[in-house]
């Protein structure tokens, strides 16, 4: 029952930092940057992340944090809740509708591979709420997700995402242009938790992203496998900065060799 105390624990956390950002969005504004100027922080990403902690302090305090706008938090029990107070930040800035409060508890040090994916919950901003827990399926707003057909390659609806470094964003560019002649479409949402979710419940056939962090892609990515998708970095191994590769276990191997050939497995390297 461990993992299902923690579920109930993440699904709360994170509706409860989503329904601050929903209500705080009409007066947010950038008070930061991070990796760029374009890289944007608002004030309520800070207000989010400091609500999450401190309801983690109060509900398991012997727990460690890893959040994206503070420091760690190192905890006793084994247990890490890894944050992404707003995933979308732009999105949300901009009144657009892909944003998300990620919320995901692990064991194991979050900062490598070698972490284990316990329980996640993502909470966007039309109020869905998708849920997992290890060996326990997933769910959107309390409905199981069920696995689905995969699809061919040609057919596929693809997701990705793009950093804000003007000269990675331009090597990426490249990698979509090679991509777009052998998929169905391409969709950038802008927002890594809610794109793998999209995955899991079939609103994408798959998804691809470079330079995703742990807060990005921990509870999504969780949400994803427990619904039946394949998700992993472009060596098969557990997905990581360099690259996630999100889709139908039928089809992932496929999609991995093309993006491969459209040079997604060393795209900075030139630069």
């Amino acid at each position: 029952m461990y993992p299902l105390d923690l579920l109930d624990t993440a699904r709360a956390l994170a509706r409860e930092a989503g329904a601050l950002i929903i209500e705080g969005r009409r007066t947010a504004e950038i008070t930061g940057t991070k990796s760029s100027g374009v890289d944007i922080v608002t004030q309520m990403d800070v207000e989010s992340e400091s609500l999450l902690r401190r309801r983690i302090a109060e509900l398991r305090p012997d727990d460690g944090i890893l959040g994206e706008e503070g420091d760690d938090v190192i905890g006793t029990s084994g247990i890490t809740w890894v944050l992404d107070p707003i995933d979308g930040t732009v999105n949300y800035l901009y009144g657009l509708p892909s944003f998300a409060v990620s919320v995901a508890a692990v064991s194991g040090p979050p900062r490598t591979r070698e972490w284990t994916p316990l329980a996640g919950a993502v909470f966007d901003s039309t109020g869905r709420l998708w849920s997992a827990t290890t060996g326990h399926g997933a769910w959107l707003d309390g409905v199981r997700i069920e696995p689905r057909e995969p699809v061919p390659l040609a057919n596929t609806l693809l997701g990705t995402g793009f950093q804000y470094v003007a000269e990675r964003r331009a090597a990426q560019g490249r990698i979509v242009a090679a991509m777009l002649p052998r998929v169905r479409d391409i969709r950038r949402l802008g927002a890594a938790a809610v794109d793998l979710c999209l995955v899991a419940s079939g609103n994408l056939d798959a998804y691809y992203e470079h330079g995703l962090n742990a807060w990005d892609l921990a509870a999504g990515a969780l949400i994803a496998t427990e619904a039946g998708i394949r998700v992993a970095g472009i060596d098969g191994g557990m997905p990581d900065e360099h690259l996630t590769i999100a889709a139908h276990p039928a089809l992932w191997d496929q999609l991995r060799d093309a993006l491969v050939s459209a040079g997604a497995d060393h795209p900075f390297d030139a630069l």
